[in-house]
């Protein structure tokens, strides 16, 4: 059977590495390929492109009526030096920094470029911080840790949150809001910021920056304690986006379009796909949908318009589009028009989903898209490994990219893999006994992250993922419970009726899992009304059947009590964001999820109401 043909995406980069191994077990992987020169700051790009394409939209957002509102590169130039002029009076910078609360729009991006302009770092937090969380815990801690001298939001929906900000930080504070006004203080419009005459005083900030001047504060998801603030700085952004060009090399061939959601509030959304729009002098279109049953509306109409050259999404994203193009040719027709590449990040993408888009390409346009993925995290800008070829499988991460170095350090029966290069931050901002625990003696920053590789016996084929260090544990026998392959292939096989699995047994006698479940699935699946509460669906015989049947499959697929679910309960109560069970972008924190339901930990090994067992024979 002859092999599948794959449009064709020049790459490089991480396709080829050097390996050293060390008396102690300790392996070091590098590029084959050297790193090249890359710029010095974010806004040279702006600037070269300003001039080389001042005409070229840089980025777009619809407007309500539904048309895209776009700015130019040359527009965005005058945009960000107005805006770093104003700035630049406030007496703002590294120890009074800007807030961002809001979500992703041309605001947002022109004060964040603005910023960079007058070299004054900003710290753009997660809305749901502001918008969903009751007590504001995490945002106060982040106010506490940056001080900000002015606040930003897109509007006076954000008042409860700006209130919490300016009880916590320390001196004057301004507010600016795109929209509206504030019941109880005074707001800057951001139309005055546009206004302002670019001068004297933004030329003298400019002149200052550098390599090594603070572009943002990018916080952590908090999955184990609270957020910490990375330091993010000019170098170690441009250095990661001139990896990125290298590797995907194909970002040289046409100006890539990007239709992208990803928030800004992380490294994937803000530095990752603005980056890359940005260095590469491409076009971004804001996509205010999200990978959710209601808001994938939204994607889908923005791409059946836009056809991207480049597509990122998380997994749960292209689940929802592949099955949307079984029955829409119009998005599938303008999906695969001119993409290069498709990415993944945040989990692993089930081999059903990656199976179904290669059916919709080769059925579209003769041939399959690359399905890249890879390994990055906000204290390294954010990519440090990537799996390019057409060999490519969910969880695989590759190798590194040119300038990082990869040590793989035995812990245990597990292998944690480590990062040192120019795009790995410097430090945490005001932790520095974090800092010190974040590197080893040899200055690699240590991840927490395992790997194992794909092929024991060729390890240049490259990397794959095996878990978190720390989820790991051990039951009361002793044998050790690899708690990311498991929960993988619970996920997978409880498609689509299952969002997440929390695995428990520490100390106990067998393995057990907390089944966070997708409730409008469970309601489909039952064919009950939308306004049915969880607790009602759960119960439905149809439901309970389903998860009876994913347990008994579980048990049977285990070949020993590591990875055998001896027992299950299915949870009505979703994860809170407040007790940190999980982050803004929909990671599960195991840890917390087993501390404040230790009362449920203790009724499911007791046997006790809604405990599922599996059925043995």
């Amino acid at each position: 059977m002859s092999a599948p043909a794959y449009r064709h995406a020049r790459v490089g980069g991480c396709v080829a590495a050097t390996l050293e191994e060390r008396a102690d077990g300790v392996r070091v992987l590098r590029s084959a390929e050297p790193l090249g020169g890359f710029a010095q700051r974010l806004t040279d790009s702006l600037e070269h492109w300003a001039a080389q394409a001042p005409d070229r939209v840089f980025v777009a957002k619809r407007e309500a009526g539904g048309d895209w509102r776009r700015i130019t590169y040359a527009q965005m130039l005058q945009r960000a030096q107005a805006v770093g002029e104003w700035l630049a009076t406030r007496g703002l910078g590294v120890e009074r920094p800007i807030a961002v609360l809001s979500d992703n729009d041309l605001e947002h991006l022109t004060l964040a470029l603005g910023a960079m302009w007058a070299g004054i770092p900003y710290a753009p937090v997660s809305p749901a911080y502001s918008l969903l969380s009751q007590d504001h815990g995490k945002l106060r801690h982040i106010v506490q840790t940056v001080t900000p001298g002015l606040v930003f939001a897109s509007g006076p929906e954000y008042a409860r949150a700006i209130a919490a900000v300016a009880s916590t930080s320390q001196g004057s504070l301004d507010v600016v809001l795109t929209n509206g006004v504030l019941p109880d203080r005074d707001a800057i419009p951001f139309d005055e910021l546009l206004a302002t005459t670019p001068g004297a005083k933004a030329a003298a900030a400019h002149a200052g920056v550098g390599p090594d001047t603070i572009v943002k504060f990018l916080f952590t998801s908090g999955s184990t304690k609270n957020p910490k603030g990375v330091v993010n700085t000019h170098r170690m952004m441009c250095a990661n986006l001139q990896m990125i060009r290298q590797t995907f090399a194909f970002l040289e061939d046409e100006p890539p379009v990007l239709v992208d959601w990803l928030p800004w509030n992380h490294t994937f959304g803000g530095n990752h796909n603005v980056g890359i729009t940005l260095y590469n002098g491409g076009t971004l279109y804001i996509d205010e949908g999200k990978p959710t049953a209601a808001g994938i509306a939204e994607t889908l109409r923005n791409l059946r318009e836009i056809s991207p050259t480049i597509y990122f999404n998380v997994p749960k994203g292209f689940e929802e589009i592949a099955s949307a193009m079984d029955h829409d040719d119009t998005l599938r027709e303008s999906l695969f028009r001119r993409v290069k590449a498709f990415m993944f990040s945040g989990a692993g993408l089930s081999q059903s989903v990656w199976d179904k888009l290669d059916a919709h390409a080769e059925r579209t346009v003769g041939e399959r898209v690359r399905i890249l993925t890879g390994l990055g995290m906000t204290e390294t800008a954010p990519s440090c490994t990537f799996a390019v070829g057409t060999d490519v499988r969910s969880g695989h991460i590759g190798l590194p990219c040119p300038g990082v170095e990869v040590k793989l350090v035995p812990m245990g029966d597990k292998t944690e893999i480590r990062f040192r290069g120019p795009n790995v931050m410097p430090h945490y901002w005001r932790a520095p006994e974090q800092t010190a625990e974040a590197f080893d003696e040899e200055g690699f920053y240590c991840t927490g992250d395992a790997v194992k590789f794909i092929d024991a016996n060729a390890p240049l084929r490259g990397l794959m993922f095996d878990g978190r260090i720390a989820e790991d544990f051990k039951l009361s026998t002793g044998t050790f419970v690899s708690v990311g392959p498991l929960r993988a292939r619970i996920i997978l096989d409880g498609t689509p009726c299952v969002q997440d699995v929390v695995v428990t047994g520490l100390n106990r006698d067998d393995v057990g899992i907390f089944v966070f479940p997708r409730v409008d699935e469970c309601r489909k699946l039952a064919g009950l009304a939308a306004q049915v509460p969880a607790a009602e669906v759960l119960t439905h015989p149809k439901v309970v059947d389903f998860f009876q049947q994913l347990v008994d499959r579980q048990w049977h697929a285990g070949t020993g009590s590591a990875n055998r679910v001896a027992r299950a309960m299915v949870l009505a109560e979703p994860p809170s964001i407040d007790r940190g069970e999980i982050t803004d972008k929909g990671s599960i924190n195991q840890r917390a999820v087993l501390s404040h339901r230790a009362a449920l930990v203790e009724q499911l090994y007791d046997g006790g109401d809604g405990v599922l067992l599996p059925r043995r024979h």
